[in-house]
């Protein structure tokens, strides 16, 4: 087989987030492949690659944001298309992996969608996946090729070091993500606490206690997703109660619904930090700061391409 860096390098997104690959390929100084990505009248996702992939080293970027769905069907057409086109090695590169959370059986008679998601990308043809802060990182184990996992932690922590926050505690919002706070903790050289939460639906979380010391400090919350900002809003407003000062909040993938922007508008926090893995909405008084991970994503694709090593990636720069 022909290594592939001895290969040419194509690039292409679907309609989930078109903006982001533009910039990824901007980064990586290589022109988006062009592609023909509709549907017929009845629904259904029409691919057609324009640009000749045969032997080529083939990139897709396809985030399984909302709809999630669609996004999925519409990478899994795009890889079947470049399969029968005759592409040396094909990647998919979700900088958001839908379904992460159905990793378990928790109940009796429910289905692990994640691990049918990833059978069906295995199925389709693909040979690599890249992406980034997975819900749960035993999840690369579901698939039966290589899958490099990325974190937002490196360009989230730089961009939290320039806010020169004094006095800064980590917080994670729930028990489950305290190996991800103390990441956090670690490279900004800071403690960390927890806040003990119930969850109550599907749609709302209660905050019921807080282990560790925040009065008189500010305060970053950590997480990986969040969707209707329930969990942030209730550790912040008992964070509050708990005397602390300014709460800021890094998330990895903001996929935010209506109820999210009205909560997150209403809620303790000073700033969401948050990264573009998904098309995030901007609005007035949101208090949402969008970091760019194209860059973070091209030097990924860059490597896997030129087979070089992506775990140096992980490495957060000391500051000066």
């Amino acid at each position: 087989m022909i290594p592939a860096h001895n290969l040419e390098m194509k690039i292409f997104t679907g309609n989930a987030h078109p903006a982001l690959a533009r910039e990824i390929c901007d980064c990586l100084g290589v022109p988006l492949g062009d592609a023909t990505v509709s549907s017929f009248p009845d629904g259904e996702r029409f691919v057609k690659l324009n640009d000749n992939i045969r032997g080529r080293d083939v990139f897709i970027i396809q985030p399984t944001c909302p709809p999630t769905n669609h996004n999925l069907m519409e990478m899994l057409i795009m890889v079947d298309a470049a399969r029968r086109a005759s592409a040396a090695r094909i990647t998919t590169v979700i900088p958001f992996f839908g379904y992460a959370r159905q990793d378990r059986k928790d109940q009796p008679r429910v289905p692990i969608t994640a691990k049918l998601v990833a059978n069906l990308l295995v199925a389709s043809g693909v040979h690599r996946v890249l992406t980034m802060d997975l819900h749960a990182q035993q999840l690369q184990g579901f698939f039966d090729i290589p899958v490099d996992h990325l974190h937002a932690l490196p360009v989230m922590v730089e961009y939290i070091r320039k806010l020169n926050i004094e006095n800064l505690i980590v917080v994670s919002p729930d028990v489950g993500g305290v190996k991800m706070a103390s990441a956090y903790a670690t490279a900004l050289g800071t403690r960390m606490a927890i806040v003990v939460k119930q969850r109550k639906s599907a749609t709302e979380t209660e905050a019921s206690h807080i282990i560790g010391d925040v009065a008189g400090k500010n305060i970053l919350i950590v997480d990986d997703l969040t969707e209707t900002a329930g969990t942030i809003a209730s550790a912040a407003r008992i964070l509050r109660q708990n005397g602390a000062l300014d709460i800021y909040a890094g998330v990895s993938h903001s996929v935010l619904t209506d109820l999210a922007v009205e909560r997150l508008k209403d809620s303790d926090l000073k700033e969401l930090i948050s990264t573009n893995s998904v098309p995030l909405r901007l609005a007035p008084g949101s208090k949402i700061t969008a970091l760019s991970v194209a860059g973070l994503l091209g030097e990924g694709i860059r490597r896997i391409h030129d087979d070089e090593s992506v775990s140096s990636l992980f490495e957060v720069k000391k500051p000066k």
